[in-house]
């Protein structure tokens, strides 16, 4: 299978033909070989316009899905960017092309190993990522210049608002279990945010301590 081919076709009919244009996010989606993280038996279906399995009731998300979020935080390169839930690492490894640094967080360590050596693979030197609880944000490094979470809890978490740098952007899914909203709320001022629907999507589960509690 040529990848490459297939990754410029997913971008093609994926992304531009739902008015994606951003057209850094759409370098960084053809320069990140979506393959690679997946298991090996899957790749064949990596560029498909779907959601996959990865292990551990986690999935690598819809290539669109990955293009939206990005080009909802509106980068325009140097910022520094939060990642909540690496799983894969795909939407981290996007996101590493585009900014100067992503700080990510992951509550499962076999996954979080298992991106680790991809980005080594891959040679993106300009990623911190850490396993721990991700619905309390990564303090020590705040304030970001966004925060894009890939899991879906039952409200914003406070913490995200409060490490958001004024003027930044948070992109999260906020809802029930089955179906929630991607939002986009940027930081206005200290205690001032805008708030937006962006879209309906449905994600795995926000879990954590400011988010659902349990396994998932």
């Amino acid at each position: 299978m040529d990848y490459a081919v297939a990754r410029r076709r997913m971008v093609e009919n994926q992304i531009v033909r739902r008015n994606i244009t951003d057209q850094a996010v759409l370098e960084a989606l053809l320069k990140t070989p979506r393959h690679l993280f997946v298991d090996e038996g899957l790749r064949p279906h990596a560029y498909a316009d779907a959601s996959l399995p990865i292990g551990e009731k986690q999935t690598i998300s819809q290539p669109f899905m990955v293009a939206a979020m990005t080009a909802a935080l509106g980068l325009k390169g140097g910022e520094r960017i939060l990642e909540i839930g690496t799983g894969s690492g795909y939407q981290t490894a996007v996101l590493a092309h585009l900014v100067s640094r992503v700080y990510t967080i992951e509550r499962i360590s076999s996954l979080a190993s298992r991106a680790r050596r991809v980005f080594d693979q891959l040679r993106l030197t300009n990623i911190n990522l850490k396993v721990g609880d991700g619905t309390i944000g990564w303090r020590d490094h705040a304030p970001f210049d966004g925060i894009i979470v890939t899991a879906g809890g039952p409200e914003v978490p406070t913490e995200f608002l409060e490490q958001l740098a004024i003027g930044a952007p948070l992109i999260v899914p906020v809802g029930p279990l089955d179906q929630q909203k991607l939002l986009r709320l940027v930081r206005t001022d200290a205690d001032n945010y805008t708030r937006e629907e962006l879209m309906d999507c449905r994600f795995v589960p926000l879990i954590g301590e400011n988010g659902w509690m349990g396994d998932g």
